[in-house]
Protein backbone atom coordinates (compact mmCIF):
# COMPACT_ATOMS: atom_id res chain seq x y z
CA UNK A 1 0.00 0.00 0.00
CA UNK A 2 1.29 3.43 -1.21
CA UNK A 3 2.80 5.47 2.36
CA UNK A 4 0.48 8.30 3.78
CA UNK A 5 2.73 12.02 3.63
CA UNK A 6 0.81 15.35 4.48
CA UNK A 7 -0.53 15.93 1.28
CA UNK A 8 -3.62 15.18 0.02
CA UNK A 9 -4.83 11.93 2.32
CA UNK A 10 -8.68 11.38 2.57
CA UNK A 11 -9.93 9.81 5.44
CA UNK A 12 -13.62 8.76 5.71
CA UNK A 13 -14.86 7.14 8.93
CA UNK A 14 -18.59 6.23 9.14
CA UNK A 15 -20.72 5.98 11.11
CA UNK A 16 -19.74 9.40 13.12
CA UNK A 17 -22.62 9.14 15.48
CA UNK A 18 -23.21 12.74 16.77
CA UNK A 19 -26.67 14.33 18.52
CA UNK A 20 -28.36 16.62 16.16
CA UNK A 21 -31.29 18.10 18.27
CA UNK A 22 -32.84 15.24 20.24
CA UNK A 23 -31.64 12.16 17.82
CA UNK A 24 -28.20 10.75 17.40
CA UNK A 25 -27.80 10.59 13.68
CA UNK A 26 -24.83 8.45 11.82
CA UNK A 27 -23.15 10.91 9.74
CA UNK A 28 -19.81 10.85 7.42
CA UNK A 29 -16.76 11.98 9.14
CA UNK A 30 -14.00 13.43 6.89
CA UNK A 31 -10.33 14.30 7.25
CA UNK A 32 -7.75 15.38 4.80
CA UNK A 33 -3.79 15.37 5.73
CA UNK A 34 -3.12 18.60 4.72
CA UNK A 35 -4.23 19.50 8.54
CA UNK A 36 -1.98 17.15 9.98
CA UNK A 37 0.84 17.90 12.72
CA UNK A 38 3.76 16.23 11.83
CA UNK A 39 6.44 14.37 13.58
CA UNK A 40 8.62 13.20 11.21
CA UNK A 41 10.80 15.74 9.91
CA UNK A 42 13.55 14.34 8.39
CA UNK A 43 11.54 11.94 5.33
CA UNK A 44 9.59 13.77 2.42
CA UNK A 45 7.85 10.68 0.25
CA UNK A 46 6.29 12.35 -2.68
CA UNK A 47 6.97 15.77 -1.63
CA UNK A 48 5.57 15.71 1.44
CA UNK A 49 6.06 14.54 5.32
CA UNK A 50 5.81 11.11 6.04
CA UNK A 51 3.22 10.35 8.57
CA UNK A 52 3.54 7.32 11.39
CA UNK A 53 1.49 6.34 14.06
CA UNK A 54 1.99 9.26 15.99
CA UNK A 55 0.70 12.06 13.35
CA UNK A 56 -2.54 13.66 14.65
CA UNK A 57 -4.69 15.70 12.73
CA UNK A 58 -6.04 19.36 13.86
CA UNK A 59 -9.29 18.59 12.94
CA UNK A 60 -12.02 15.93 11.01
CA UNK A 61 -15.15 17.02 9.83
CA UNK A 62 -18.33 16.62 8.10
CA UNK A 63 -20.78 16.28 10.30
CA UNK A 64 -22.94 18.19 13.24
CA UNK A 65 -23.66 18.27 15.78
CA UNK A 66 -22.05 16.62 18.89
CA UNK A 67 -19.91 13.28 18.88
CA UNK A 68 -22.17 11.00 21.10
CA UNK A 69 -18.59 9.36 22.25
CA UNK A 70 -16.06 11.98 22.18
CA UNK A 71 -18.25 14.97 23.12
CA UNK A 72 -16.86 16.96 19.88
CA UNK A 73 -18.08 18.36 16.56
CA UNK A 74 -14.79 18.58 14.51
CA UNK A 75 -11.97 16.70 16.52
CA UNK A 76 -8.30 15.38 16.22
CA UNK A 77 -8.18 12.31 14.14
CA UNK A 78 -4.81 9.55 14.76
CA UNK A 79 -3.53 6.58 12.93
CA UNK A 80 -4.69 3.22 14.81
CA UNK A 81 -2.73 0.41 12.71
CA UNK A 82 -0.28 0.79 10.04
CA UNK A 83 2.85 -1.05 8.79
CA UNK A 84 4.20 -3.36 11.36
CA UNK A 85 7.06 -3.90 9.32
CA UNK A 86 8.83 -0.36 8.26
CA UNK A 87 9.35 2.18 11.17
CA UNK A 88 9.63 5.83 10.77
CA UNK A 89 11.30 7.87 13.58
CA UNK A 90 10.75 4.42 16.17
CA UNK A 91 7.14 4.47 15.32
CA UNK A 92 4.97 2.51 12.67
CA UNK A 93 4.64 3.73 9.69
CA UNK A 94 0.86 5.03 8.21
CA UNK A 95 -0.44 3.34 4.93
CA UNK A 96 -3.01 3.51 2.63
CA UNK A 97 -6.07 1.96 4.37
CA UNK A 98 -4.87 2.46 7.61
CA UNK A 99 -7.22 2.11 10.15
CA UNK A 100 -7.79 5.49 12.08
CA UNK A 101 -9.92 7.03 14.96
CA UNK A 102 -11.53 10.27 14.35
CA UNK A 103 -13.80 12.72 15.98
CA UNK A 104 -11.18 13.05 19.05
CA UNK A 105 -8.74 11.21 20.73
CA UNK A 106 -11.67 8.93 22.29
CA UNK A 107 -12.76 8.52 18.43
CA UNK A 108 -16.52 8.66 17.84
CA UNK A 109 -15.74 6.98 14.68
CA UNK A 110 -13.41 4.49 12.98
CA UNK A 111 -12.37 5.61 10.00
CA UNK A 112 -9.62 4.25 6.85
CA UNK A 113 -7.31 6.30 4.73
CA UNK A 114 -8.60 6.05 0.77
CA UNK A 115 -6.55 8.32 -0.94
CA UNK A 116 -3.26 7.71 -1.64
CA UNK A 117 -0.60 10.95 -1.18
CA UNK A 118 1.84 10.09 -3.49
CA UNK A 119 2.32 7.10 -5.80
CA UNK A 120 5.97 5.89 -5.56
CA UNK A 121 6.61 4.63 -2.19
CA UNK A 122 4.78 1.68 -0.86
CA UNK A 123 4.51 -0.68 2.15
CA UNK A 124 4.81 -4.23 1.24
CA UNK A 125 3.19 -5.14 4.67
Amino acid sequence: MFVNNNLGVLNLGFPDVCVVGPLPVPQVNLDFSVTNIPTVFNVILGGGLAENLLTISALSGGDVGVGVASGMCMGPKRSLLGSFKVALCCVFGSRLTSINGQNGLLPNCVGISLTPGQFKVIYLS
